[in-house]
């Protein structure tokens, strides 16, 4: 039996990823230094929490269940106390890349995140529908980077991946400079920042004299048929019209040199900033 010491496991994520090891074979220390972190870890999960020594000792893996702009600080005081060969396990590549793990030639740095449940999926239950972010109904990939350490651990990285973010249908082995580019890059500056744009847009339109209902339906449906022939899950093409829509819309909404978002230095200033 693995054991898995768990830091900030009151935490929003925490709780998350404690109700979900509570389903598997590993041996859980759960570290949370908020009292009210701890009090809702044993109000919605049932366990109580050890001082961070007495987690750590023994254990083979660590969690960072903590914010990016806290990894740092946190890795600082946990990662000298660690043994040779423990697995220190981050949920997002932005403090890992950015440089905020401390050196230690023998320990293992691992990092995994979730991809999230898709637009397109087979969710029939409603738990399943209405899970967004995943990790309680919906099935969900997620992406590993083994980013030092023993090939052999990196099965170790993507079980504990697979356990927190479960249900898992698809594991995927990047690096954490790939990890980068998902995200922030193609995620959050991209993703996110032209869904908010077309949320603006659908102001806009309600501005505009439309009912916001009927802008909400006509956008997401939209979105929805759009979408699935864009990224090809299903067989199609778009009218003469919506192409010469596209080709006009493209140059006015882009700037000519937006894929500059994806070079390394400017993934590297946006993870400066998230940290």
């Amino acid at each position: 039996m693995t054991t898995i010491a768990l830091f900030g496991a009151g935490g929003k994520m925490g709780v998350r990823l404690s109700k979900n090891l509570a389903k598997t074979d590993f041996s859980v220390r759960h570290v949370e230094v908020s009292e009210a972190g701890r009090a809702r870890l044993k109000a919605e999960v049932g366990v109580d929490c050890l001082a961070p020594e007495a987690a750590i000792d023994g254990a083979e893996v660590v969690i960072l269940a903590v914010p990016d702009t806290a990894i740092g600080k946190v890795a600082e005081q946990v990662v000298p106390m660690l043994a040779p060969g423990t697995m220190v396990v981050c949920l997002d590549a932005a403090a890992p890349f950015a440089g905020h793990l401390p050196q230690r030639a023998d320990l293992t740095y691992f990092v995994t995140h979730p991809c999230h449940p898709p637009i397109f999926n087979d969710e029939t239950t409603p738990e399943g529908k209405r899970d967004f972010f995943g990790g309680v109904a919906a099935k969900q990939g997620i992406v590993n980077a083994l980013m030092q350490g023993p090939e052999a651990h990196y099965a170790l990285g993507e079980a504990v991946g697979k356990a927190i973010y479960a249900p898992v249908v698809r594991s995927h082995r990047v690096t954490v400079e790939q990890m980068a580019i998902l995200e922030p890059g193609l995620s959050e500056t991209v993703c996110a920042s032209l869904l908010a744009v077309m949320r603006e847009a659908m102001d806009e339109a309600v501005a505009r004299g439309v009912p916001k209902e009927a802008a909400r339906d006509f956008l997401l449906g939209h979105m929805n048929i759009l979408g699935a022939v864009i990224f090809e899950e299903v067989p199609g093409v778009f009218s003469d019209a919506c192409n010469k829509a596209i080709e006009f819309g493209k140059p006015v909404l882009m700037r000519d040199d937006w894929k500059r978002v994806f070079e390394p230095e400017e993934i590297a200033a946006s993870i400066q900033r998230i940290t």
